[in-house]
């Protein structure tokens, strides 16, 4: 009988997290069908940026944008990971449990990686067009918080 409970369980974890994987892929797609105008068109579009600003606004984005792809890569890989521990796992183990540290982490790295980018972007800004970047960065994440 205690094998019956095990299973059951196991079987209500599973189907838990399935469901949640399920809504969180629904909602991210149905979040990008509503989304607001983006930061780089906001700059770019909106703060009638000089000669110089947008020289060094360029070098500041290639340069996220050459360190982002292996930022993003290490949460995939740690996302992968975490799969793997619940699959090989009878439940929440200690390998599922370093798994998820790992997620945290490389989801963490990320966002601070972009935080420290968005900081850099709006140094190179006037105080008039930092006060319109710093409501585009507000609204988008009171919009992501939902």
């Amino acid at each position: 009988m205690r094998a019956g409970w095990k299973s059951i369980v196991l079987t209500a974890i599973l189907a838990a997290l399935a469901s949640g994987a399920a809504t969180w892929a629904s909602a991210t797609w149905v979040m990008r069908e509503r989304q607001p105008p983006s930061l780089h068109s906001v700059v770019h579009e909106q703060l009638d940026l000089s000669a110089e600003q947008d020289r060094r606004l360029d070098v500041i984005e290639a340069r996220f944008a050459a360190q982002r792809p292996a930022l993003e890569a290490e949460v995939r890989a740690a996302n992968r990971e975490l799969a793997a521990a619940i699959a090989a796992s009878d439940g929440d183990t200690p390998q599922v449990q370093a798994a998820v540290d790992h997620f945290h982490a490389a989801m963490g790295d990320l966002q601070k990686a972009t935080i420290t980018h968005v900081f850099e972007m709006r140094s190179v800004l006037t105080p008039a067009q930092a006060e319109v970047f710093d409501a585009a960065v507000v609204d988008a994440l009171r919009d992501d918080a939902g």
